[in-house]
């Protein structure tokens, strides 16, 4: 795969990595190039237009102001938009998520538009807000080990029907409907509510998403025994709290 290159677009990291998912982009970066990939990370800033041309972009997520900033900014700007109809694929993260939606409630408690790129929609929740460690089985069809994160988020999101869950909670909140959703994705977007940063504890995901950019069925394999060592002291965390 030397001769193979990939073009990594981190959208908005001043307004949407408040919770360390820009760790994500490192994860992906970093598994590509040990597979002898040449990437060409672009980290754009909400004051500057999003390319098109990309292979894989990351949006991570973020409070409820700048959520509202970006959505509008990305609303305007519609190179996201843009790059989706092009066939790129986008992996989205909490307020990122629900951007990628059709709409979410804002912090002025007005319904904001979202890109409609996954057919889903976001409401306030009116109960706790949802937070801490989650484990959920991923959608059998992307051939996937469990998914471990954290949650963090007051919104409930359902789902459209032309989104599929992502996941299905063993414990945890995920979507928050109290249907064991967790997160939504259709061929070439995904979206959840996991932080962790998610990569990092999942990176079989980032490989998923190196496979579809790719357009190819496998990758060469690579040392995970430090992501397998965060992987099991997180899931013994969750699954047997001190």
């Amino acid at each position: 795969m030397s001769d193979s290159s990939l073009r990594l677009v981190w959208v908005y990291p001043d307004l949407l990595s408040t919770y360390g998912d820009q760790g994500n982009a490192l994860v992906v970066e970093r598994r590509a190039r040990q597979r002898g990939l040449n990437v060409e990370r672009v980290d754009v800033r909400s004051d500057q237009p999003v390319p098109t041309s990309g292979d894989i972009y990351l949006i991570g997520g973020g409070e409820d102001r700048p959520q509202r900033l970006a959505a509008e900014r990305l609303r305007r700007d519609g190179g996201l938009s843009r790059a989706a109809s092009n066939g790129a694929i986008i992996f989205s993260v909490c307020a990122g998520y629900q951007i990628l939606g059709h709409e979410f409630v804002n912090d002025l408690g007005a319904r904001e538009p979202g890109l409609g790129l996954l057919d889903v929609t976001t409401v306030p929740g009116q109960g706790e807000r949802c937070v801490g460690d989650v484990l959920a089985d991923i959608d059998p069809r992307l051939n996937l080990p469990q998914l471990t994160g954290f949650e963090n988020h007051q919104g409930i999101t359902h789902l459209g029907p032309t989104a599929r869950p992502f996941a299905r909670t063993v414990f945890g909140n995920g979507n928050g409907t109290g249907d064991g959703t967790e997160g939504a994705y259709n061929e070439t977007v995904f979206g959840t509510y996991m932080h962790g940063p998610v990569m990092a504890r999942n990176p079989q995901i980032a490989d998923l998403l190196l496979k579809l950019a790719l357009d190819v069925n496998a990758l060469p394999p690579t040392d995970d025994r430090w992501y397998e060592a965060l992987r099991a002291e997180r899931i013994a965390s969750a699954t047997h709290p001190a």
